[in-house]
């Protein structure tokens, strides 16, 4: 084989194909697909936060109305049981003696008549009266013999800032921009 067979035609030998992009645009390509993530992210994020406040959240508030519901009805049903009880332990039951005046009468008989009273035992039902149950309990919160149930009045401490305190944050984020300018001189000075 000679070097005469060798058909060497300069086209073949070029470094950078005609049908490539140039540098520029495969850039560009890059930066599309990588805004075109971001913002599918983006607009996954949203559907699943509108998702979030039009279903699930209501549904949370519903369920934790029947809850409070259900627990308040519970609450009235023991009030109402201790006080039953309570006029229960104050009932006593008492006969009521009802006595009977003998009566005279004019009779043609030697013996007079003589009538005996005899005591009767009468149920009494014990009637329950909601004003009064109120005013007694009102009166005991007047008279300060009722414990008050406590209520918050101040935000609970919680979260990242209360573990770690303020002062500690703002030393850590001084502390980031200093290593920040730091890299940025190393790269400068190569």
């Amino acid at each position: 084989m000679a070097f005469e067979d060798l058909d060497l035609d300069d086209n073949e030998f070029d470094l950078e194909p005609e049908d490539s992009p140039s540098p520029d645009e495969s850039g560009n390509r890059t930066f599309y697909i990588v805004a075109g993530v971001i913002g599918g992210v983006m607009l996954l994020s949203l559907i699943c936060l509108a998702l979030y406040a039009l279903v699930y959240a209501p549904q949370r508030r519903n369920d934790q109305a029947t809850q409070v519901a259900a627990i308040n009805a519970q609450n009235t049903q023991v009030a109402q049981a201790a006080i039953e009880t309570g006029l229960a332990a104050q009932f006593t039951d008492t006969p009521t003696v009802t006595p009977i005046p003998p009566t005279a009468t004019a009779s043609a008989s030697p013996s007079p008549t003589l009538v005996i009273a005899a005591p009767t035992d009468v149920l009494v039902t014990p009637t329950i009266d909601r004003t009064a149950t109120v005013s007694a309990l009102l009166t005991e919160a007047a008279a300060g013999r009722l414990t008050p149930t406590p209520t918050p009045s101040e935000l609970p401490d919680t979260g990242f800032a209360e573990d770690v305190g303020i002062p500690a944050m703002v030393g850590l984020a001084l502390v980031l921009v200093v290593v920040i300018f730091l890299t940025r001189r190393l790269r400068t000075a190569n």
